[in-house]
């Protein structure tokens, strides 16, 4: 197997992973082997597909690239995507009704304020906008591939879990869905708040310092030396 082949596999199977185990699989697995059983083969399942990636995206090297991505408007522009996806991961993580076992009055009486005015999947937009970013500062191969499956899990993932949560919930995910949108609504991050927006810069600020420990190249505000 080629290393661009042995990517494409460990891609396919971390999405395809998450995808099958989450839906069509989920509910048999769950009664064979409980709720924490089934977290636990669905936890060790995706690390190691996950494993996988790393070593394949390694494996296969940078490679040509479709343009320049080491310009500064790329860089500009995915330091600004990934802004925003910093504060869409940060509003998320409060308040969410999507979060695993929230109770299903919280659900029906959840307001569509700060990111969840934006849209109801804040964190896999998130997810989305970081992967893009990448596409823009490293547009070869193994960067397509990884950042494509990424945005397709977080992406088709939400449309998912939207129709997994309608049949568990019913009415009250269907308020919630109508109260919300699943495309964003960019205008309403004016509106999130400024906590929302520091902590997100924070987190961005600490993501783009570590990044040239782990990918040995500095990104964002860091890359500029300032």
């Amino acid at each position: 197997m080629t290393p661009l082949a042995s990517l494409v596999a460990a891609v396919v199977a971390f999405v395809g992973g998450h995808f099958v185990l989450s839906h069509p699989l989920r509910g048999g697995l769950v009664r064979m082997l409980g709720e924490k059983g089934f977290l636990g083969v669905y936890s060790l399942v995706n690390l190691a597909a996950f494993a996988w990636i790393i070593v394949a995206f390694r494996a296969l090297g940078p490679g040509p690239e479709l343009w320049n991505g080491k310009a500064q408007a790329p860089w500009i522009f995915a330091s600004a995507l990934t802004i925003i996806a910093m504060v869409l991961l940060a509003g998320s993580l409060r308040g969410n009704p999507a979060l695993p076992d929230t109770p299903i009055d919280t659900v029906r009486s959840a307001e569509a304020r700060g990111v969840f005015a934006v849209t109801r999947h804040p964190m896999m937009w998130g997810i989305a906008l970081w992967a893009i970013a990448h596409v823009a500062i490293a547009p070869n191969a193994r960067t397509l591939v990884t950042a494509g499956g990424m945005c397709v899990l977080a992406l088709v993932g939400s449309h998912l879990q939207d129709r997994k949560k309608r049949e568990l919930m019913g009415e009250a995910w269907g308020a919630w869905e109508a109260r919300t949108s699943y495309w964003p609504r960019w205008g309403a991050l004016l509106r999130v708040g400024a906590a929302t927006w520091g902590i997100g810069i924070a987190l961005w600020l600490v993501a783009t310092w570590m990044h040239l420990w782990l990918a040995g190249m500095p990104a964002g505000f860091w890359r500029w030396g300032l």
